[in-house]
């Protein structure tokens, strides 16, 4: 499967089209090496993934036949990000202060 039909089956992106634009602009990488969309996926690859600012690392456990249920993910990659990625995001500042989202 190619890796841009790969992510969009896991949700990462919306359509096909960002998955494969998001490879050609560097956004995703197998080691340190830049891709182009039509790379092969294979069992046991590492990817990663830049999404929101933070490099998503995955392994790929089995390729999906087709668009997934955002439930079913976790069974086809084991997700490897360290948690040190997520800290360097400051979310603390982007507290939401609108009526609806009030910070308890």
């Amino acid at each position: 499967m190619r890796i841009d039909q790969y992510l969009w089956c896991l949700r990462y992106y919306k359509s096909r089209n960002q998955a494969s634009l998001a490879c050609k602009q560097g956004h995703v990488r197998f080691g340190d090496q830049i891709v182009k969309p039509s790379r092969e996926v294979l069992i046991g690859d590492q990817v990663k993934v830049r999404k929101d600012q933070i490099w998503h690392e995955l392994r790929v456990r089995d390729i999906p036949k087709s668009r997934l249920g955002a439930k079913l993910v976790d069974i086809y990659r084991e997700n490897t990000t360290p948690p040190e990625a997520f800290e360097n995001i400051d979310f603390q500042s982007k507290r939401y202060t609108s009526k609806r989202f009030v910070d308890w």
